[in-house]
């Protein structure tokens, strides 16, 4: 039997790989030091993105040199913002393999050989999911993963030639998008076309690829904070999907805008936040998009 570090080694030539961080000054190096950085034919991309704090400095004390880290001390912030500059300025178009990651997550021994060689075997997936490893959740997210297979923008792979075709069609995430990860699943499953062309099949559940992220701790107030925000975001993304989902539905990707702030003027109006407590961060998400309308 062929191992999958085999198959990596055999089949894959060159694999890049995305580490989004902002503000990361604390998680960055731990990160790092989960990653296989000396790995050949391998590039480490750390995407810093609009940070104030220490991220930069950090990152390049962990890459300790590596020719293969390039670090990128990126202007302006924003986790869509960036993916694109990586997807259509960064790739060399030679990549058989791209391995996305959030930079306060901490990866599995043996992931991004597992995710390179699920998708080496099944050449007609465009995406591979990396499975949630820590929290009392856990449990129900990886099951829903292998269910419904979707994405979480903490770790998963896209395949060269997939990324090939977003490139040769100028495709680009919405710049103020909340999250990558679940219009990449999309355009995964449909295959760059409308909604009605959706197969389950075209993203995999990789059971050996996975990651640990930091978990809110009644100890640690910073991780309160977090989540604070975090709520809020996840309610500006409830909304902004609402958006997404009626134009892939319609359109398909080519239709999507370059900001989806362009569109807020037309669907506020149909937006009401939701009961209990969910709604209180509903309110100060509408807020936030009608300050950027």
């Amino acid at each position: 039997m062929v191992s999958r570090a085999g198959i990596f080694a055999e089949v894959m030539t060159t694999v890049a790989v995305a580490i989004f961080a902002h503000q990361e000054e604390r998680r960055i190096a731990g990160c790092l030091a989960s990653l296989p950085l000396d790995r050949p034919d391998t590039f480490f991309h750390v995407l810093v993105n609009g940070s104030t704090d220490a991220t930069v400095e950090r990152a390049r004390h962990a890459a300790r040199g590596r020719a293969n880290v390039i670090i990128h001390d990126i202007l302006q912030g924003g986790k869509s913002r960036t993916w694109n500059h990586m997807v259509h300025d960064l790739l060399t178009g030679s990549e058989d393999a791209v391995i996305f990651l959030d930079g306060d997550a901490e990866i599995a021994a043996g992931s991004f050989e597992a995710l390179v060689a699920d998708l080496a075997a099944h050449p007609a997936a465009n995406a591979a999911a990396g499975m949630p490893m820590n929290g009392r959740m856990a449990p129900a997210y990886r099951e829903a993963l292998r269910v419904e297979r979707g994405l979480f923008g903490d770790l998963y792979a896209l395949s060269g030639r997939f990324l090939g075709e977003i490139r040769a069609r100028g495709l680009r995430l919405p710049e103020d998008l909340i999250g990558d990860d679940g219009l990449v699943a999309a355009l995964a499953h449909t295959d760059l076309k409308p909604d009605d062309q959706w197969e389950l099949e075209r993203v995999l559940a990789c059971e050996g690829a996975g990651f640990l992220a930091e978990q809110v701790s009644l100890l640690r107030p910073s991780t309160w904070r977090m989540q604070y925000k975090r709520m809020t975001s996840y309610s500006v993304r409830f909304f902004q999907n609402r958006i997404v989902s009626d134009i892939m539905t319609r359109e398909g990707p080519d239709g999507l805008p370059a900001r989806l702030a362009s569109l807020y003027p037309l669907w506020l109006p149909r937006f009401r936040p939701r009961p209990g407590l969910t709604g209180w961060f509903d309110r100060r998400a509408l807020g936030r998009m009608r300050t950027a309308a």
